[in-house]
């Protein structure tokens, strides 16, 4: 089961990873570590613009790249003379770790912090890892208890070179209690909290556990591996390079896949947006993350099964308090739940008249676990109870589209879990805004039959 720092960083769903640094200056996705400091010289930075438009834009939290692979550190460490500290820009004495912290606590969104541990600007990175490990570790304390709560600690697996890693994360247990630690460049035994996707394309699997194999239970090929919490977390660019550039920024379309692929399939988005030379993001990242918004409030501001009718096969214990109508009522921390022993049970809504949808979003109370090994949704067309979309897992939220339809009822169908099912979320919607391409070509559809299908105006 998740901890309580794994539970809340998985109900934040949208985070900003912002890369901001030398390679802002010099063009580069990894710096050299021998740049001079001076280049570093944003005119306008602006950090409370960054957790304006984040607030705006339904965004919990911004993870910083406090330093990079190019080892130019953001503030004013005592552990080098590549950072901020011997630069122009506010004559030597600013930090822009601090002014972000401040502005995210005045503006209500959460600190996280990237520190890579890979750098380039070390003579004794590759020829003395104890040395090095201990340096490093002395940047991570500096960033970690002098700046306030951090909720996410972001560790790069680029080339990484540091001994103990277990020293590292203890660090980070020690200093920042409540965050969580995303994957390193191991996967050690003392172990973190989230793991990396594996791709840059905020694309998570289709069927996804969050139930993990410990690592230390894989050794010497252990037949009997203890399974862990470890969930995903999908990143990717706005605007196609990690660091600024003059691309424009993703396409609405694009950003909505991305949504789906992360967040509607059990995992936390992680979107990077960089800002300018200036220190500010574009007008035109902003715009499109307005506009991303706004289309995520139009989709599934409007619930056509919320506060409908319900009934189910099975009700834990026959009691209100697990009943079929928790999943429709916009709580997540009420469910719907069966009796032990129940792993095949079905909850359906009555839409209250024939309603047109194409997407259909599925929660499970991740508190207990995840248990949902395999589902199927069914509309009720025509006088007849036709399959639209179907598939394994569903975690902290599943979302499933497909071509338009018209039905009157829907019914969700739990044909398998590894426990009573405790389902808080089952959502009907209707995405005007994706491309219908984006719909015909689903996964979910692959078992629909085409005459399932109904198909709207």
């Amino acid at each position: 089961m998740p901890s309580a720092n794994q539970l809340a960083w998985q109900e934040n769903e949208l985070t900003l990873f912002t890369h901001f640094g030398m390679n802002t200056f010099t063009g580069r996705g990894i710096g050299l570590g021998t740049e001079d400091p001076n280049l570093f010289y944003p005119t306008n930075l602006d950090c409370r613009q960054w957790v304006r438009v984040a607030k705006e834009c339904g965004f919990k939290g911004i993870i910083l790249t406090a330093k990079h692979h190019d080892g130019f550190c953001l503030w004013p460490t005592a552990t080098t003379r590549h950072s901020v500290a011997s630069s122009r820009w506010e004559d030597g004495r600013g930090d822009v770790v601090r002014d972000l912290t401040e502005a995210c606590k005045a503006g209500g969104i959460k600190l996280g912090i990237y520190c890579s541990p890979y750098d380039r600007s070390v003579t004794n990175y590759d020829t003395d890892r104890p040395a090095y490990s201990r340096y490093y570790r002395q940047q991570l304390s500096e960033l970690l208890s002098h700046y306030g709560p951090v909720f996410e600690m972001w560790f790069d697996g680029n080339k990484a070179n540091v001994a103990d890693w277990g020293k590292v994360i203890a660090l980070v247990r020690k200093l920042q209690p409540r965050a969580v630690v995303k994957q390193g460049p191991v996967l050690h035994p003392v172990r973190e909290d989230i793991r990396w996707v594996g791709n840059e394309m905020a694309r998570a699997p289709l069927e996804n556990w969050s139930v993990y194999p410990a690592p230390d239970s894989l050794a010497a090929g252990n037949q009997s591996a203890k399974p862990i919490w470890f969930p995903l977390e999908c990143d990717t660019m706005m605007n196609g390079h990690w660091f600024w550039d003059t691309n424009p920024p993703r396409s609405l379309a694009t950003l909505l896949n991305y949504y789906y692929t992360s967040v509607g399939r059990n995992s936390e988005f992680l979107l990077n947006v960089a800002p300018d030379p200036d220190g500010r993001f574009s007008p035109a990242c902003v715009e499109r993350l307005r506009e991303f918004h706004r289309a995520l409030q139009r989709i599934f501001g409007n619930d056509y099964a919320r506060g409908r009718k319900t009934r189910a096969s099975n009700v834990r214990g026959n009691d209100p308090a697990f009943g079929p109508e928790n999943a429709v009522d916009g709580n997540p921390k009420t469910y719907w739940a069966a009796d032990d022993g129940v792993t095949n049970a079905w909850l359906e809504v009555d839409l209250g008249g024939e309603k047109t949808f194409n997407v259909i979003g599925t929660g499970e109370e991740i508190a207990l676990g995840q248990r949902v090994e395999k589902y199927k949704v069914e509309a009720f067309m025509a006088g007849h109870w036709e399959p639209i979309c179907a598939g394994t897992t569903i975690g902290y939220r599943k979302l499933d589209r497909f071509p338009k339809v018209i039905a009157s009822r829907v019914r969700l169908t739990i044909l398998a879990s590894r426990a009573c099912p405790a389902i808080n979320l089952f959502g009907v919607y209707l995405d005007t805004v994706s491309p219908p391409e984006s719909f015909e070509t689903a996964n979910a559809l692959k078992d629909a039959p085409r005459r399932a299908r109904r198909r709207a105006g």
